[in-house]
């Protein structure tokens, strides 16, 4: 599934690899309510094909729970943020090497707006997949994010978009004080001896990293702000569409209520017009009786005729 030396595809080749890592991404954005019965259908089609090792790669894998998930969902569906808030972590972590007390607590507020923003875009993302998330998961979806913001280990889990649980940010990272130094440095003299010649390069050098997280920070926070308005736009669009289901729910329901109508006439036209059948036939078998009565009674009018005929002639 990898590479071999020279550049040369194995027998399964890089489309194979693709593939399978397509496949894989997919699973980890399908709801966890489908995770296990659509991991048993992709892992059985890799077997048909005779891909056994992809089989055995999906099948291997785990049921994220919901906030894994939305956040996995939310890695896919917005790349663009999910690459500059990784970058924004790597600026993060930078800084708390580097930067003052005043600096760290400015970064840090930044931060939690930043946070806030993407896990109410997961929030948005895993409710229109029908999944809406409680108070306790999107705890842990702004945890899994202030953990990619701290840790280097952990945005490079996220970053694979296929996590299957939360995750929890390191508690020595800084929450807006000035971390502490890896080791003691000896304290500076008294004297008023001139200061090495490093010293303004060191702070140039600090000025221009503290500009430089500041950009990344500002770039952080105008993506936060788009996608704030996306996620505006996009819930009036949902309202309108709410609107527009609700219509078309009571015309549906008009409509039916008609239909329903128009079959009770239908079914009573034809109870009506089984009853005038009925009636028609026992109207016809009436008609057919007197006529056959009124025939017999012509005959035996005749034949008492021709009686009295013949009794006058004997008389005479």
């Amino acid at each position: 599934m990898q590479h071999g030396r020279g550049g040369r595809r194995r027998a399964t080749g890089d489309q194979d690899m693709e593939s399978v890592e397509s496949v894989l991404d997919q699973l980890y954005t399908a709801p966890p309510s489908d995770f296990v019965s659509r991991r048993e259908e992709l892992a059985g089609a890799a077997r048909t094909a005779g891909r056994r090792e992809d089989a055995r790669r999906v099948h291997a894998s785990r049921r994220p729970t919901l906030a894994a998930w939305a956040a996995n969902l939310l890695r896919h569906s917005r790349p663009e943020e999910s690459g500059r808030f990784l970058e924004l972590g790597r600026a993060l972590r930078e800084a708390h090497r580097t930067l003052d007390a005043d600096g760290l607590r400015e970064l840090s507020a930044q931060r939690r707006n930043i946070v806030s923003a993407l896990s109410r875009q997961a929030a948005q993302l895993a409710r229109e997949a029908g999944h809406p998330l409680s108070q306790a998961a999107r705890r842990e979806v702004e945890s899994t994010l202030r953990a990619v913001l701290a840790d280097p280990d952990a945005a490079e889990q996220w970053a694979g978009g296929r996590l299957e649980g939360s995750l929890t940010p390191p508690s020595d990272f800084s929450t807006g004080t000035a971390p502490a130094d890896p080791a003691p440095r000896e304290r500076p003299t008294r004297s008023r001896s001139p200061r090495p010649s490093g010293s303004t390069g060191a702070k140039d050098e600090l000025a221009e990293r503290r500009r430089e997280r500041q950009e990344e920070l500002t770039r952080a926070e105008q993506a936060a702000e788009k996608a704030a308005r996306q996620l505006s736009d996009s819930r009036a669009e949902q309202a309108d569409a709410d609107t527009s289901l609700r219509r078309a729910e009571a015309e549906h329901d008009r409509a039916r209520e008609e239909v329903s109508a128009a079959e009770q006439r239908l079914r009573q036209a034809h109870e009506n017009l089984d009853r005038t059948e009925r009636e028609r036939r026992e109207a016809g078998d009436r008609v057919r009786t007197a006529a056959d009565a009124l025939a017999r009674a012509k005959r035996e009018a005749q034949e008492t005729a021709r009686q009295v005929d013949r009794s006058a002639a004997r008389v005479r």
